[in-house]
Formats: C-alpha cells, structure tokens, sequence
C-alpha cells in the first residue's frame, strides 16, 4: 500500500499565518517575503494521554506557599520578581552579541555552585567554546553539565540519564523534533519544540530558560505564540557602544511586569549594578545648557537619568528631529506645545535629544523634563544643578501629575538634589521630605521664571 503524501502548507516566519499558497505579503503581519514551505502531518489521536484532573471548586483549591530559589544575582532575581520559581519556563531574548547567553551561564553557573544540578544544552556552540567562556566568568563548577546537540528527543533521554535541577536551551531556534519533517528554525519546529518543553517543564517542576534570536523590529524570532507559551518573557536591551544593558521583564505570571534589571558589560561578564542613578548621573557635566535630570519609574524602581538636549537653528530647508531613547513623536507634539502654550518657536530649529547611558524612558512623566532641557538649550541657559523635575504635559499646557511621587523624590533627595518642579496635584501627597524644596506648577507658562 503507497504512503499517503504529506500536505504542503505555506507558513509564515514572522507570525506563523499558514496558507495552503504562497504569497507575496503576509496577510496577518505585513512582512514581506517571509513564506517558507513545510509539510504538515495529518494529526493522530491515538496516542492521547489523559492530563485532565477533575472539575473542583475554587474555594475548594488550597493555596501552597510560593517557594522561589534565589539565583545569587540580585539584578535578576529582581526582574524575574523575586527569585526563579520551580516549574516555569522563562524566554530571553535580545540582539546578537547583548550578553543573552553570558548572563544565563552566569547564573547557572552561580546555582550549580549553590548545589543544584544544571544542564546547559547548546546548539550553536561546543562545550570548548563554552568552556572558554566560562573560563573567562570565573565560573567552576562539578554541578554545571554542558551538552551540545538540537535534537529535542535526544535533549529528553539526556535529561532522564542525569536528572537536573535546571535547564538551558540555548537557542531554541536550533532545537528541532523528528516528528515534523521542516527545518529548524521554522515556525512549526519552534511551536512543537516550545511547546513539548512546556508540558516536560510543568510535568517535572524543573524551571528551564529558553534563548531566543530576536528579529530586525526587535521582536523575537518565530511566532508570536512563542511568548503566549513560556511564564516569563526578559529582554536584554543596550546599545552596541554602551557598557550598560538592561534586562526588562515585558511578561511574567509570577511578579510585576516592567521591572528592570541593569548591569555592566565587563570583561568578567555582566556585573549586577545596585545603584542605577548615581551610575548614570557620574558623568553629568556642569554648568551646561540642555541638561536635565528626571526621576522615572521603571517597574517599582525608581531611576535618575540624564535629559539632554541640543537645539539649533537648521542649515537645510527640513529641520531635523532626532531622539535617542525616547519617542520622537513626542518630541514633535511638545516642540508644537512650546510654540502654542509658552511662545517659543522652534519651528525652524534642529533637535536633538538624548537619554544618557543608553536607558529608554517610555514614560509620559519625561515631558517636563524634555520641555526643559528643549528650552535651556534654545536659551543657552543651564538649569539648576540641584534640580529635578517629572510630569506629564498635555496639549492644553497643563501639567499633570503622575504615579508614585514619593518614591521619584526619594531617590532624588538620596542623591542629594535639594529641589523638585512637580505637578501641583502631586505636591500635597509629598510635602513629608525634609530639605526638598517643592515647586509645584499647573501650566507650563511660567516655566522659565522656575528653571533661570
């Protein structure tokens, strides 16, 4: 009897949308050239195991204490929200060459040596490469197994044999399965690959982190369902040229999302920072104009950055706005607020923009500082050195207040800054802090009298 063929579907690398044809143009994303084919197989439901427990009420389920294993760096136990949590399956993505699998060695390597078994499963490297690395991290340990390899059915007869505490996959676009017949990589071997380590990881209660390539957006390489499946989601963020990265938490099931970490690219890999603001404030020249400083909040952390500013009349027809870590849309919507609201006109003006030390402010709580550091560059003057501001500014002018003042001016009055331009409607939750001198404003129209 002739082997029935094997259908061929036309699926999507960006998003995972199948079609039975190829095109030109994703339907679902957009993107552009991204059908691969791939041979589906017909599902089979022989083989179905009963994993259904029985409908219970809710009042009847007993809670267990959370058990959380810290992992000895407490950046990350920061980010994760508190400690690794047994049984979870935790995605780190990032760009190439951030620092994604440094840190993760890291930290198995800091668990092995507290006494837990972990086996680190490479596909893109050997374990010489992998020894030179940790060589380099200080990292020695009898616990630490490493195994090199991309066959997921092999990943599981290894783990049976040894029976780890942890385990890494690093990346989980080079792990594949014999049951689909398509090339690593591809959206069907990255689903079924994902998906066969989540049922293993919550069968067993071995919390296991996955590495995954990330894409030109910035996203994650594979389909968007790679992130709907594992518990916690980290990205590592930084620019090529800054020794600083920044490991955001964007999803996690078992603590606050937006938490950030920081560390510091070194020779002897990534060290932990505890004191985020004095680092990014070390280098904060004096007496010049276009430099402000905000307290953001990132997650419950509050962090002091650097606002720069540089505002010029433009050489060319088109002037130019260009922002480093924050959004330039919003540059555009408040230089049209100063023209409205206060009468300053920077129309015709190149500007430029720039969050010191490579962190990414996201939040509308930055348009104060913005706005002053925008207006002390067009007016060459500098701002007080002791000062700092956050709110958030609308299109009428008005200043708005924002979240957890207490804590922004806290971090300030650590610092030893001495004076804070607020929101009027935040002044009152605020008035508690002893040697702080609060300003609070409504309208951005007597702003100059405050800052010079």
């Amino acid at each position: 009897m002739m082997k029935k063929p094997k259908k061929l579907i036309y699926a999507c690398q960006s998003c995972g949308y199948q079609t039975p044809k190829w095109l030109g143009r994703c339907p679902d994303c957009g993107q552009w050239n991204t059908f691969v084919e791939e041979a589906q197989d017909t599902p089979t439901r022989t083989n179905v195991h009963a994993t259904m427990g029985q409908p219970q009420p809710i009042n009847a389920i007993s809670l267990d204490p959370e058990i959380r294993v810290k992992t000895g760096i407490l950046e990350f136990d920061r980010t994760l929200g508190g400690g690794l949590v047994p049984g979870s399956l935790v995605l780190i993505g990032g760009d190439p060459g951030i620092g994604k699998s440094t840190l993760v060695l890291q930290v198995a390597g800091k668990l092995s040596q507290g006494g837990l078994k972990a086996l680190y499963l490479s596909g893109e490297e050997s374990p010489q490469q992998i020894k030179i690395r940790s060589e380099r991290l200080s990292l020695h340990s009898d616990n630490l197994y490493i195994l090199s390899g991309t066959c997921i059915e092999e990943l599981f007869n290894k783990f049976e044999a040894l029976n780890p505490n942890l385990l890494v996959v690093d990346s989980i676009q080079t792990v594949y399965t014999n049951a689909l017949p398509s090339a690593p990589g591809s959206v069907g071997q990255v689903r079924e690959v994902t998906t066969r380590l989540l049922n293993w990881t919550k069968m067993s209660n071995v919390p296991t982190f996955l590495i995954g390539h990330v894409t030109k957006e910035g996203a994650i390489a594979g389909p968007k369902v790679l992130e709907h499946l594992v518990d916690t989601v980290l990205y590592i963020e930084g620019e090529g040229n800054h020794a600083f990265r920044i490991l955001r938490s964007v999803k996690n099931r078992y603590g606050s999302t937006n938490e950030i970490g920081v560390f510091e690219m070194k020779d002897a890999g990534l060290e932990e920072v505890s004191n985020p603001s004095r680092l990014f404030l070390e280098e904060r020249p004096e007496n010049t104009s276009g430099s402000v400083v905000i307290p953001c909040l990132e997650g419950t952390r509050p962090v002091l950055v650097e606002i720069q500013a540089l505002v010029g009349p433009s050489p060319f027809g088109m002037p130019r706005r260009t922002a480093i870590g924050v959004d330039h849309n919003r540059i555009s919507l408040l230089v049209a607020v100063l023209g409205k609201r206060m009468g300053i006109e920077m129309g015709d003006q190149d500007i430029f923009v720039n969050v010191a030390g490579g962190l990414r402010v996201n939040e509308p709580g930055a348009d104060l500082g913005i706005i002053s550091a925008m207006v002390s560059s067009f007016l060459d003057k500098p701002v007080d050195r002791n000062m700092v501001l956050f709110g958030e500014v609308g299109l009428a002018g008005e200043i708005r207040g924002v979240s957890q003042p207490e804590l922004r001016i806290k971090e300030a009055q650590k610092l030893g800054f001495t004076r804070c331009v607020l929101s009027g409607s935040n002044v009152e939750s605020c008035k508690k802090f002893k040697g702080m001198e609060l300003v609070g404003m409504d309208s951005i129209r007597g702003l100059v009298d405050v800052l010079f």
